[in-house]
């Protein structure tokens, strides 16, 4: 346990002394926040004003705090994965310049270095998320807030369950990668394409149907709508007490991924969060066990 505590140390001095890594990190979520209030609100408000039926109006601050909650839990959806990605390049820079090699020869067992590298990275990409979610909040309560202490308990534990998830994946990926360059060009695509294959950029919903069967088998699909479920949450039962009938309100619902089908089948909370959470452990120890592998690889 010491030799694990050491190794996290570690990894979370070098992640911080990194100035160029660290604040990468965590000025990316606040673009992608200043990008969409600026470009894809006014987008998104437009587009569900005019899906609404013939004869419903709906207050504009419950309008901005609608469009604004789907925003925020898709920038939270994208932020979680993409930022462990960067979060996770000390692992590769170990690679690169053989540092690597110094804990090979040592008595240290590999599945130790594995979780020395999985801990300080979710801890750093938790302190990015996390901060990210105090300015989303922040911004939301300046257009529209609906959500009750419940509702922001939850998207915590979303958030978290996600970040754990995302540096689960990253790493696994990460392992196979040697080079910066490598690093470079994985993070990049990962950023280009995860929030849409997530749900984050366009609804799920709004995809051909055999695009969405293929969409339901991912995980980040899940956390996805876990957080939109939990942010948005507040505004459908403000809907509810203007008047929207029940009907009208699960068809936005529909429209915008917070009921979730899975072959048909409405997807339960509850199941969602085994999803992601089930992948976070599923991708941790095969983490942890490509360590191990290569490493009786290397002793025969």
């Amino acid at each position: 346990m010491k030799t694990l505590s050491r190794i996290v140390k570690r990894d979370l001095k070098l992640f911080f002394k990194d100035k160029g890594m660290f604040f990468s990190s965590l000025i990316t979520p606040i673009i992608l926040l200043v990008l969409y209030a600026t470009f894809l609100a006014k987008v998104y408000r437009d587009s569900f004003a005019s899906s609404l039926p013939d004869g419903f109006s709906i207050p504009d601050k419950l309008l901005d705090g609608t469009v604004v909650s789907q925003l925020v839990s898709a920038l939270l959806a994208v932020s979680c994965v993409t930022v462990s990605f960067c979060a996770n390049l000390l692992m590769i820079q170990d690679k690169a310049n053989g540092t690597i090699r110094d804990f090979t020869v040592t008595p240290v067992r590999r599945s130790v270095v594995a979780w020395g590298y999985y801990i300080a990275t979710s801890a750093s990409t938790l302190i990015v998320t996390f901060s990210a979610l105090a300015v989303s909040l922040a911004y939301l309560s300046t257009q529209g807030w609906y959500m009750s202490f419940g509702d922001v308990l939850c998207v915590i534990l979303d958030v978290l369950l996600l970040t754990l998830f995302g540096t689960a994946l990253s790493s696994c990926v990460n392992f196979f990668l040697s080079t910066n360059g490598q690093a470079s060009a994985v993070g990049t695509i990962i950023s280009a394409g995860y929030g849409f294959i997530c749900g984050a950029y366009m609804p799920i919903a709004s995809f051909g149907e055999g695009l969405q069967k293929v969409l339901s088998f991912l995980p980040g699909t899940y956390g996805t709508c876990l957080l939109k479920n939990h942010m948005m949450n507040g505004v459908f039962a403000e809907m509810r007490n203007v008047g929207f009938p029940s009907e009208v309100v699960e068809s936005i619902k529909d429209s915008v991924d917070v009921n979730l089908y899975f072959f048909g089948s409405k997807v339960s909370i509850p199941a969602m969060y085994a999803v992601i959470g089930g992948s976070a452990a599923f991708f941790s120890g095969l983490f942890v066990l490509f360590h191990i592998l290569t490493k009786n690889k290397r002793k025969a």
